[in-house]
Parts: structure tokens; sequence; C-alpha cells
């Protein structure tokens, strides 16, 4: 392993750089799973910007960026294991990423096993963070701006 370019907290084997450094660096994500092992290296390494500049939009000023951060730095990673994706069709595209990440805190060693939904706007992945709700009616617009109402939209993926 070389130090001034380890391999990638993502576990695919290559070296951050030529993983998930040149999305951190700006570069979009092309898939979801990419967008999500992206986001597992931000939380190893502490990017909570990148995070919050992932998830959709409209969620970002939602989001406890504090929290993120002190998640980040109490842990120590301990690996991610990407079960798979699924890519549903349709306008804007959405994708499943089932995974397990394990980490290590000040109490204990654990194990999180989380099926996370994404929605491709104007070609970029973006998280759709359950734990911050869309404001949004069944018939109402969606609010990833993706153009169908919210019920044919990211509400089935929040939901699953």
């Amino acid at each position: 392993m070389n130090p001034l370019d380890p391999n990638c907290p993502c576990g695919s084997g290559n070296s951050l750089s030529q993983c998930c450094g040149h999305y951190h660096a700006g570069t979009h994500a092309p898939s979801a799973e990419l967008l999500m092992r992206s986001r597992y290296s931000a939380y190893v390494l502490g990017l909570v910007d990148y995070l919050v500049a992932t998830t959709l939009p409209v969620q970002q000023p939602a989001l406890d960026r504090d929290a993120m951060a002190a998640w980040s730095a109490q842990s120590t990673w301990l690996g991610l294991e990407v079960e798979g994706s699924e890519v549903f069709a349709g306008k804007p595209e959405h994708t499943q990423v089932s995974f397990v990440a394990r980490w290590h805190d000040d109490n204990d060693e654990h194990r999180h096993r989380e099926c996370s939904a994404f929605v491709q706007v104007d070609e970029r992945w973006f998280f759709l963070d359950p734990t911050v709700p869309l404001k949004a009616g069944r018939n109402d617009p969606c609010p990833c701006q993706g153009g169908q109402k919210f019920k044919k939209c990211c509400a089935p993926y929040l939901n699953a």
C-alpha cells in the first residue's frame, strides 16, 4: 500500500485516488452503487460536506451536520460489503443499494445492514435520506423535481 495513495475505504481494492477520491474531488458518481461506496468512504474520511452535497438537495438543509461529523470521527470504520443493487427503470431513474457497514465505537462493534434509495436527477445521483421527511402530498410534484407526482416517483423508495 502506498501511504501517499492508500487503498480506498470502500473495499474496492483500488487506491483512493483511482476510486472514491475523484468523486470526493467533484466528479459525479456514474451509478448509485458508486455514490453509496463514496459516501461510506466519506464517513471514514470525515468528509461531511460531501455527504451533504450528495443527499437530495431539498433534504440538505434538514441534515444534522454535527451528528454526522461526530459519528464519522468517533467511529473506527471496519469495512463495507455491497450485497447488490437494483435499478428501476423510469424517469427519473431510481436505484436501491443493499449493503452492510461495520464500525467500532466506544461502546462496541456494530454491523448495520441497509437498503438505501437513490434517485438520478439531471444525470447526477442523490441519496434519498429516509430520516429527513420529504414534504409532499401523494399527488404533489415530487421534491426531486423529476417531473412526476410524489406517489409515482420517490415515495415508493422511501417506504421500502
